[in-house]
């Protein structure tokens, strides 16, 4: 079907009803079929102009899984638990053991200084989580 062809008047009014009943585009594109997109639902609906809905459409509904996690977002959202962010871990004293041809895998690479000047070092203790030592870790990885 070309695109001279595809809003035919019976389309245009079955558009019309489906958008206002609530439909989404996508809904409706899949009840015109035919070669009929989301996107040209949408462009058509503007040029006509429809604005209200009957009601605002609702996305199908999602695994139970899904749901459950909004609700455990919902719930800390809510403030019935609390969220305690300890303070970051000391970096050990062999930080600054390190340079950039010297550090070695499973070493920690928090850069320690201006990378310009004269003694620019990284941090070198042992890595514990990603690229970095615990102490650093805690300050590069924050809890969402």
């Amino acid at each position: 079907m070309s695109i001279a062809t595809a809003w035919t008047e019976d389309r245009v009014q079955t558009l019309t009803r489906l958008w206002r009943d609530g439909q989404s585009a996508s809904q409706i594109a899949r009840a015109l079929a035919g070669g009929v997109t989301r996107n040209a639902v949408i462009g058509k609906v503007h040029r006509l102009g429809l604005s209200g809905r009957a009601k605002p459409s609702t996305p199908p509904s999602r695994s139970p899984r899904a749901a459950q996690s909004r609700r455990r977002v919902l719930r800390a959202a809510s403030g019935t638990r609390r969220v305690t962010l300890l303070p970051p871990a000391a970096p050990s004293a062999e930080a600054g053991a390190a340079t950039i041809r010297t550090v070695r895998r499973g070493q920690c690479r928090w850069p320690l200084g201006d990378p310009l000047a004269d003694g620019f070092s990284l941090c070198g203790a042992l890595a514990l989580r990603g690229t970095y030592c615990a102490g650093h870790a805690a300050l590069a990885y924050r809890a969402p």
